[in-house]
Formats: structure tokens, sequence, C-alpha cells
């Protein structure tokens, strides 16, 4: 049997080293094929540069690397998307492939174990709860929703009417407005405890939403909390169940028929309260929608942090840049007065014969997105634009970048909102997810539900204040000594609370 031995001798030395050559050359293929970005570190990757993944750190490095690029962070891979051509092919063209949300220890402690709909996998869980929500609070035909809008709405310039002369703190009139919509629209009731405490909470939750934390990257070193994440996360969901937990047991105390009249979204998802148990499982729920109290918790943290923060931070930007910019203030609010003039407040029916002011607002979402950057998960191997993108990566959309790309915009950073004016060059771009230049909300099955609701309120709320006030900066500050810096998470509110002092200019009663 020497032949034989000789033989297979022959044989291996021969196709092992083939076998060897095309496995290291396949896996150097691989490589070849990730999108380029900067040269990751054994082990740890790209972590280094932790400091400089924020929207603004990730808009500069796509100036070196391009419109999409790859970071290794630990074990896991991520691609960065910055100009609006690849911002449609994760968004529309390959939404099937990018239509999850990547979870992280924050969200998935936050979450109750993503028993929510922001960060549920996309299945027949997230879409039967993206139905209800938008059927009991989002939906034009939700008037108490609507209706709750105008109230607080019409509360905020009797407050700033009481304050005539004396310096306001927008942030906090606009933090106050929007918690009181998301609170009667959503949950029926003015909501209850401190509100500085409760700013405090929601802004903990968006810091840690988007910090990035390195046991997410390097899981066996989870067990040292090196940065404290989880200390953090314990106090900050058990601040926030304090709130959830009332108006969970109010409703249950007072039942309503969930299709009656003044039923409202939690007398909704109460009426899916199943009996299994506290935890979702797996999200991923098939037949008729059965809710757990973890799941009725979790989309109410939803609609607090969604409806609360980014509204706020919407109406605080929109008047930041009006007041930086005199001359745009002064056209806004003169098409304020000849539309509806000086006699009354604004009302619904004026919002849609006010085309400069839905400019300037249009114009502050580019520059300003509630969330700066859009996160998605790649759901199987694919390929993007050439490059290979193993299931699992993480896709962070730009969506701050994009809407200061120089390629995209003129004068990217300057606040113009006559480029959406008839005959301006960006006139035809919608904020609804079809143009990839603007993306405030999103776009494709993850784009935000609350966008007309939350439109109605930014709106409203900007011309009420803008028509009803002249607004002026505290003695000393000049427009160009505005901080328009800003503080990264998942929303990115102004470093520098807005500080202005309101003037009554109309002719009728604001008390």
């Amino acid at each position: 049997m020497d032949w034989f031995h000789q033989l297979s001798f022959m044989v291996a030395s021969v196709f092992i080293p083939l076998a060897l050559l095309s496995f290291f050359c396949m896996r150097s293929g691989r490589k070849l094929l990730l999108p380029p970005g900067p040269q990751p570190l054994p082990i740890i990757g790209n972590m280094l540069m932790m400091d400089q993944l924020t929207h603004r750190g990730l808009a500069r490095l796509a100036e070196r690397y391009g419109g999409l690029f790859h970071l290794r962070l630990g074990s896991l891979h991520a691609v960065v998307v910055s100009t609006p051509e690849m911002a449609r092919l994760v968004l529309q063209v390959q939404d099937a492939s990018f239509c999850n949300r990547p979870v992280t220890a924050a969200i998935a402690y936050l979450t109750y174990d993503r028993a929510d709909m922001a960060f549920a996998n996309y299945g027949p869980f997230w879409r039967q709860t993206r139905k209800l929500c938008v059927m009991k609070l989002f939906s034009r035909r939700r008037l108490q929703s609507w209706a709750s809008v105008r109230q607080e709405v019409d509360s905020a310039v009797r407050f700033a009417a009481r304050r005539s002369g004396s310096s306001v703190d927008v942030g906090d009139l606009a933090f106050t407005l929007a918690k009181n919509v998301t609170f009667m629209a959503a949950f029926g009731a003015q909501s209850h405890g401190n509100q500085g405490e409760f700013a405090g909470i929601l802004q903990e939750y968006s810091k840690l939403f988007g910090e990035f934390n390195i046991s997410d990257f390097l899981p066996w070193l989870r067990w040292m909390d090196l940065q404290g994440i989880d200390k953090r996360l314990k106090v900050a969901r058990q601040a926030i169940d304090r709130y959830i937990d009332v108006i969970i047991d109010d409703h249950l105390a007072n039942p309503k028929e969930a299709d009656a009249q003044d039923a409202d979204m939690v007398d909704g998802m109460l009426a899916f309260l199943g009996d299994s148990g506290d935890t979702n499982e797996g999200g991923d729920l098939h037949g008729d929608l059965s809710l757990t109290r973890s799941n009725i918790k979790a989309i109410i943290m939803d609609v607090m942090f969604g409806g609360t923060e980014t509204v706020a931070l919407g109406i605080e930007w929109a008047m930041a840049e009006l007041l930086k910019s005199p001359e745009e203030l002064k056209r806004t609010q003169q098409e304020l007065a000849s539309v509806v003039g000086l006699h009354r407040k604004v009302d619904d029916s004026d919002l849609d014969k006010l085309p400069y002011l839905k400019c300037a607002v249009k114009e502050m979402l580019r520059l300003h997105p509630p969330l700066p950057l859009l996160q998605h998960q790649a759901t199987q191997d694919c390929e993007l634009a050439g490059y290979f993108i193993p299931v699992g990566t993480r896709v962070f959309v730009n969506a701050w970048g994009i809407g200061r790309d120089r390629d995209a915009w003129k004068s990217p950073n300057a606040f113009r909102p006559s480029r959406f004016a008839l005959g301006g060059d960006a006139a035809a771009f919608d904020f609804r997810g079809s143009c990839f230049e603007l993306l405030p909300f999103g776009s494709g099955r993850r784009s935000c539900p609350g966008m007309q609701l939350g439109l109605y309120v930014l709106e409203l709320a900007v011309a009420q204040l803008l028509h009803c006030f002249d607004w002026s900066l505290p003695a000393g500050t000049k427009p160009g000594d505005l901080d328009m810096g800003d503080v990264f998470g998942l929303t990115a509110p102004k470093a520098v609370r807005l500080m202005a002092v309101p003037t009554p200019r109309l002719t009728c009663p604001l008390l």
C-alpha cells in the first residue's frame, strides 16, 4: 500500500495549500469589499476614536472617507451613511435589509427588553403596535390629541404674556408646552411630579440612548461597567417608572372602553393587556395583538420621549435660529401680520397660508433634525453600493451631516428659509421621507409615525409665539453672540438654553 500513501501525500501536498490559499483569498476578498474607513487596531478596532462618534465627528470623518465608510468597533461592524444617495439605498432601495434597530445595553434595559415600538424588530408585533399608536394618538381623526395642542399653545402664550419685558427661558417654556400636549393627548391627564426632575430624566434617557458604551462592543468587559453606565441605567428607569406606573394604575382604576370618545392611547393599549406575564417574548407576536404591562410601559416611554423631547427642542431651535437672523425673523413676522392681522391670534386654518413660516421650520429641521443619527441594523449579509455589509452591522445614517452636505446644499451651514420658498433651489424638497437630502423624520418603514402631530405642534407653537410677541435678546446680548452648540445624545439639545424677552405685539388681550 506504499503507492496509496505516496498518492495520498501527493494529493495532500497539492490540495491542502490550494485550499488554504483559496480560504485566505476569500477572506482577503471579503475584507477588500468592506467600505473604506480608518484602519482598525487588533481586538479594539477603531474604538480609540469613540470621542469622534457623534453627528459632528462622523460628518468630519465622511469628508475624509466618503459618503459610506466602515468602522470596526470591537467585535462589531458599523457603517456610516453621510450622503443623500447612500441614504436612499439604505432607507428605500434596500429598506428590507436595514429595517431593524440595533440593540445596545441601554436600549435593551430602558425599553424593558425591547418591549416597545421604536426599537422592536420589524415584524407583526411592530406593525400592530405602530398601527395602534397611529389610530389612538397620531391620527387627524384623533380630535383629543389635536385639541390639546391648541390649549397648551394658548397656555404658553399666557405664560409669556405674564413675563412681558422679562427674560424667559424659551427651552423651559417649550418643554412645558410639549410635555403637557403629550400627557393630555396620550395619557388623558396633566403630568404629575416636578417638571425639572422629569426634564432631567428625559435628558438622561437621551444621553444613555446615544452614548457609546464600551461593553456593547467588547462584551467580555460588561461585568466591569467601566463607564458606570449600568448604574445610570438603573437610576433612570426607576425614575421614569414612577411616572409610568401612576399613569397605568390610574387607567386601570378608571377603565374606559377602547373605542369611547374620551378614551386615550393607554385605554387603547389596556384593551389588549394579556395574562402572559410581565415580559415581551421576543417582540414578534402572531395573530391577535397581546400586550404585557412591560409592553405598555415601554410604549408609554416611547411617546413620553418622542412627543416631549424632540418637539420641545424643535421649538427652541426654531426660535434660536430666527433670533440669530433678525432679517429672517422680521420677514416671518411680517407674513404673520399680513395673513392673520394684529387683532387676533393664529388659528389652525392660518397655517397653510403661511408659506414662509413653514420654510423657516423646514430650514430649522434641516440644520437640527430631531434625531441627528438614524440608527439601523443589517438583517442579513448584503451588498451596498458594491461593498459587503455583514449581518448585524450597525448603520448610522447621519441626518445632521446630510442636512449640511456641501454637494446637496448651497451655504449648508447658513439659516436661509428662502431656499425652500417658491423658486428656491430646494423648493421641491420634502421632509416626509421621499427627498433624501432632508431626513428629519427618517424614511421608509421605520420613519417617525408621529410626524404629522409633531409638525402641527411645532408650527402652531412657533407661529403663535412669533405672532403674539416681539422677541429680543437679554440686554448686552447680540444675535451673533448666541451659542448654537449642541449636546450629543439620541437627540441634540441646545448646549446653552435660549433666553429671550417677549413684548406683546397684538391689539387683542393675551391673558
